[in-house]
């Protein structure tokens, strides 16, 4: 079985080749049931949904029944090396998410998200380890969506190494700070040749809208999500807010000023005399 290709159209989202309607990805994290989740994914629209390897293999909390919960056949699996805090680690992890996406019918997935984070505390990706390890995956014919600081000479090394997205932080993981890195994401944004995906601290609509005003390509958002008090009615609202950012930036935003400009035309106007 392999998962559904959506019809093309003129502003797909397109990642190694693969076509996507939906620029919102979603986790599987951190919901108060799997109930709450599956709502959230239909809520979201998403056709893209994160899977932590390691937890779903160790049956962690909240992952147990994780893969019969979802249907594989409208969700392309990006599956994840979290939880790796080496180069090694996470290569070793990408093999085994290749082969949980194969059990689930995706039999030519070969996407992952790479993250290495070595810091448990404020859980910031190893540039280093992400590279080396990038460059290895690329090697072995995955399609690397890189997680990394907003750091634009590493996103261009990165897709240099031929990476099939770069994915930079708003802010910390699950910190709901917003997007905290502004200047250095408008730089690989604009730099990049590759789709640019806004990934970790959003945490409302609104940020999400800015990001995708920026002319971020897609969001990665989890927590905002998973630990709203609606998940679902939040998951609605950011997808929502990802369309909308989206169409705004097609559509050309008027030009800052730094005078007033009155809306009404000067001309033909009635006078006292």
């Amino acid at each position: 079985m392999t998962a559904i290709v959506p019809p093309a159209s003129h502003d797909d989202l397109v990642i190694a080749g693969r076509r996507f309607r939906s620029r919102l990805m979603t986790g599987t994290g951190k919901y108060p049931s799997l109930e709450a989740m599956q709502a959230s994914l239909e809520a979201s629209g998403c056709e893209i949904v994160t899977v932590a390897v390691r937890r779903v293999q160790s049956g962690a909390p909240g992952h147990g029944g994780l893969m019969e919960a979802i249907d594989w056949s409208r969700i392309w699996m990006l599956p994840n090396t979290a939880g790796c805090a080496t180069a090694e680690e996470a290569v070793r992890v990408a093999r085994l998410g290749r082969e949980l996406a194969r059990l689930a019918g995706q039999e030519d997935n070969n996407f992952v998200k790479l993250e290495v984070i070595p810091d448990s505390r404020h859980l910031l990706p190893d540039p280093f380890g992400t590279l080396e390890a990038a460059e290895q995956l690329v090697k072995e014919g995955f399609a690397v969506l890189p997680y990394i600081n907003a750091d634009p000479l590493l996103a261009k090394r990165l897709e240099e190494a031929g990476c099939a997205t770069v994915m930079p932080l708003g802010s910390p993981i699950g910190s709901g700070q917003g997007i905290r890195n502004a200047a250095n994401i408008a730089l690989i944004i604009e730099s990049a040749s590759i789709p640019v995906v806004v990934d970790a601290g959003l945490g409302v609509p609104s940020e999400a809208a800015q990001a995708m005003e920026m002319g971020a390509d897609a969001l990665l958002i989890n927590s905002a999500i998973a630990l709203a008090g609606d998940p679902a009615a939040m998951a609605r609202a950011m997808a929502l807010a990802t369309e909308a950012g989206r169409t705004a930036l097609l559509a050309g935003r008027l030009p800052q000023r730094a005078d007033a400009r009155a809306s009404s035309p000067l001309e033909g106007r009635v006078t006292n005399h």
